[in-house]
């Protein structure tokens, strides 16, 4: 007899669990009906159904992704785009989780909502960010609290890989070889991006090593790049950019005279604008952070990102963008 999709043997051993003959009967048919569903019969020798992982956002789908290989099916809650600080999950999301076989959350505070999103779901979750040298908020109403952006380091996404590496292998033994194949090759890039990154801003004159962006999604970059940080606001929220923020990052780009100012993909412009018109600085371009862009966009996946950011900020700061 074929091998059984994933979620039908899954579903089997719970309803097994009764031991009941007429719990049995409905298991042997709610295996069947999941089999139809998949598009093949038991009969017609159908492949095993891939277990679903989800991720909360585009960037660790990405990471996930490479980890996983063919072996599992990978999707991001949000979309391309989207900002994950206040993300509303809508009842299609929720309709998903209850479907996956696995949920990664970042942790570290950065999904506010996830707490509600998986409360009553019965799937396992993992917090991928388990490990990392984390690193305190030291502004604003959040001071104190770590800065949730640590995938913004290569380093800190090669123990990303790792915690993926074990979680996957819980979900799906039989295929631990290849996730931790696949994670090794994967930490490997990482590694050279981050290198390439370094090597890519140790040309910034030591005078303009300031990274001015709207908001602090940049401490663990800037750590490993040996940039000063500074940013109109800590983290992405309903109120943002008070006249009080803007005035403090207007002195300090007249007082460094930074030479240009960056701000992200998923929020407003239009505050760093206001800095760039009252200091006479450049505007040095569009970060990412919290999102990847869409597959024919300049950031596709996360190695993408890091690339692209570190040119963007490296070009702004030197002039050679201009």
């Amino acid at each position: 007899m074929p091998k059984l999709s994933f979620r039908c043997a899954k579903a089997a051993a719970r309803i097994c669990s009764l031991r009941t003959a007429g719990a049995a009967v409905v298991a042997i048919l709610l295996c069947l009906s999941l089999a139809a569903c998949g598009g093949a019969s038991l009969g017609q020798g159908s492949t095993a159904e891939k277990p679903v992982v989800l991720t909360t956002f585009t960037v660790l789908a990405d990471v996930a992704q490479n980890v996983a290989g063919d072996k599992l099916q990978v999707e991001s809650i949000t979309k391309a785009g989207a900002e994950i600080h206040g993300y509303e999950p809508t009842p299609g999301d929720i309709r998903k989780a209850s479907k996956a076989d696995l949920i990664l959350d970042n942790g570290l505070n950065l999904e506010a909502w996830f707490a509600q999103f998986v409360e009553g779901l019965d799937v396992p979750h993992a917090v991928v960010s388990e490990g990392v040298e984390v690193m305190s908020i030291s502004e604003d109403s959040y001071q104190g609290k770590p800065n949730p952006h640590a995938w913004m380091s290569p380093v800190n996404v090669q123990i990303y890989v790792d915690n993926m590496v074990e979680a996957f292998s819980k979900l799906d033994p039989d295929n631990a070889a290849a996730f931790e194949a696949n994670g090794a090759a994967y930490k490997a890039k990482l590694q050279s991006v981050k290198d390439e990154m370094v090597q890519k801003l140790a040309t910034v004159p030591e005078a303009q090593r300031a990274l001015v962006t709207c908001e602090g999604a940049f401490s663990y970059l800037a750590r490993d790049a040996g940039l000063r940080e500074v940013y109109i606001w800590a983290v992405n929220a309903e109120q943002q950019a008070t006249p009080q923020q803007i005035t403090k990052a207007i002195e300090f780009v007249k007082a460094n005279k930074v030479p240009a100012v960056f701000c992200e993909s998923t929020v407003s412009d239009a505050p760093m604008r206001q800095v760039v018109g009252a200091t006479g600085t450049t505007f040095g371009g569009v970060l990412y952070v919290d999102s990847l862009s869409k597959s024919d966009g300049p950031v596709p996946t996360y190695l993408d990102l890091i690339r692209h950011d570190s040119k963007v900020i490296t070009e702004g700061l030197t002039g050679a963008a201009s």
